[in-house]
């Protein structure tokens, strides 16, 4: 899975995207300037191939949303949490609804999947988790992320949970450096590994694991280790959807197994598990891993991607808005966002 230049495709980008290994595209906030804008991009990006690339983003709420102007402003996942101490049923009902405007907002506009929910517990240790968790006690994690999922399977999308095993014990970003959680497994198992193993049991669609290692489980951080990939997460968890290698060009991915070039990243990636390498915001490691990578994906992992394409008609915001359950659940979104707000003002 590859990024592209900006709010159109370059004669570059439809090069590397029609390239046999591409099999799907990321977008950020550089992508967007329009929901139109938007809408023709993944048109285009759709009709290169048969079969259509998937088209993915970070687009989770809070802090980290890629598309703003025009987009519902979905509040951080930690609201929800906050909603939760209040009255767990309404917070469940939020959370569903929550997740079918996010969904149902990317899906009007050709998006097949965001990359979420965060599934991470807020050990009140890293910074670059923080308010992107639900809460700190993952029994309420993980009910709150299964409404939110429910509601993202409304409006047409799938899901992926990250960061596995957990990401929230570090206070190292691994986006600048490689984080090391001294945990023993059991204290993983015991608390971070809850949500995982509750949605995965509800179906969950995807799973990216995190560039952490943890020394108590393995040397290679968990998206380059068979340990966390193959025997835990593949058997023991009895996981069967996709997995999605973080970002291979994170400082956190430059480690043990990973390390050296993209290609020899890639290949550990895959080799430990992985059905898809995500490579963004370095188009000339996009074109080394390219041109460098000899690599066939089995039929399984090809039916397993298959799985993640967005479901239901492209029909624009304006469509959207024609929605009785959509006009319901923005409302209730609106309200949690605007309480939020003069609570954390």
């Amino acid at each position: 899975m590859l990024d592209v230049a900006g709010t159109a495709l370059t004669d570059a980008d439809r090069h590397r995207l029609m390239h046999p290994l591409t099999g799907g595209v990321i977008l950020f906030t550089r992508n967007y300037q329009s929901p139109g804008q938007l809408a023709a991009l993944t048109a285009e990006i759709h009709g290169l191939r048969t079969p259509a690339l998937l088209i993915a983003a970070d687009h989770e709420g809070g802090r980290v949303q890629r598309f703003r102007d025009g987009f519902t402003a979905i509040p951080a996942m930690r609201e929800l949490g906050a909603a939760w101490e209040r009255n767990a049923v309404t917070a469940k009902q939020i959370a569903q609804d929550t997740g079918y405007v996010l969904a149902a907002e990317l899906r009007a506009h050709g998006v097949d999947l965001t990359f979420a929910p965060v599934l991470d517990v807020d050990f009140n240790r890293s910074s670059v988790i923080g308010d992107r968790a639900f809460h700190a006690d993952p029994e309420i994690i993980a009910p709150l992320a299964q409404a939110l999922v429910h509601g993202f399977n409304l409006g047409g999308m799938s899901s992926v949970g990250k960061h596995f095993p957990g990401h929230g014990h570090v206070r190292a970003d691994s986006h600048h450096e490689v984080p090391v959680d001294d945990r023993a497994y059991v204290a993983i198992e015991q608390c971070d590994l809850i949500p995982f193993r509750r949605l995965i049991a509800a179906g969950m669609g995807a799973v990216m694991p995190a560039h952490v290692i943890y020394p108590q489980v393995d040397s290679e951080p968990a998206g380059f280790s068979a340990t966390w990939l193959k025997q835990i997460l593949r058997q023991q968890l009895e996981f069967d959807g996709v997995i999605f290698s973080d970002d291979l060009s994170m400082e956190g991915a430059k480690a043990g197994a990973g390390a050296g070039g993209v290609v020899a990243r890639a290949w550990a990636a895959l080799s430990a598990g992985c059905d898809m390498v995500l490579v963004c915001n370095d188009s000339g490691a996009a074109d080394e891993l390219l041109a460098g990578l000899d690599y066939s994906m089995p039929a399984v992992g090809q039916a397993r991607l298959a799985a993640m394409r967005g479901r239901g008609p492209v029909h624009g915001m304006a469509g959207l808005t024609a929605i009785a359950e959509y006009q319901r659940a923005l409302a209730a979104v609106k309200e949690l966002s605007a309480r939020e707000g003069d609570l954390f003002a």
